[in-house]
């Protein structure tokens, strides 16, 4: 199990990521939204997780889970991982292409259609050291795009987070140390 914990003077939040399998999320963020997006994105990853967070404004506290969510999955990802995902994903007038690399380089494209959701997406990317796609190739509501980004990221985490056995990479694993 993976736990990030980020404090700051705006937000305080706990991520415990990798929890039983078939558990179900734990969400309370006070954003009603969020929570809900985020436990689509649990359930589509296969990744359990329960997140506790609080802020002091709506933008802070989403992209304070976002940049410690991003954190735990880049700790959770096993070098021997698929490493790539892509899912489109459809829900009502919404279809959302996902596509995702975990591996150790990070850039996003988007955009998606809130400045809010698309800071998720881009502090997410940032922070699991991920490049990620994502293109909203039809739709008119904005939660429905939305939700089916979170749902086609989750999908693509699946997918990418399999285990292989192999290294999925011509240079092989990277061994990196940091010293103080």
């Amino acid at each position: 199990m993976t736990v990030v914990q980020r404090e700051s003077k705006e937000t305080q939040i706990r991520i415990a990521l990798g929890a039983s399998a078939g558990a179900q999320p734990a969400i309370a963020t006070t954003e009603p939204f969020l929570d809900h997006m985020l436990v689509a994105l649990s359930r589509y990853s296969g990744v359990a997780f329960d997140i506790s967070a609080r802020g002091d404004l709506r933008h802070h506290l989403i992209e304070d889970v976002a940049i410690a969510l991003g954190q735990a999955f880049a700790s959770h990802a096993p070098a021997t991982c698929a490493r790539y995902g892509e899912r489109t994903v459809p829900m009502d007038d919404a279809l959302v292409q996902v596509v995702l690399d975990l591996g150790g380089r990070p850039f996003y494209r988007g955009p998606l259609p809130s400045g809010l959701y698309e800071h998720f997406f881009r502090s997410f990317a940032d922070n699991a050291k991920a490049t990620l796609h994502v293109r909203v190739l039809r739709g008119e509501d904005r939660h429905h795009i939305i939700e089916a980004a979170f749902k086609a990221l989750g999908f693509c985490l699946r997918q990418a987070l399999e285990e292989t056995g192999a290294v999925f990479s011509t240079k092989g694993a990277v061994r990196l140390e940091v010293t103080g």
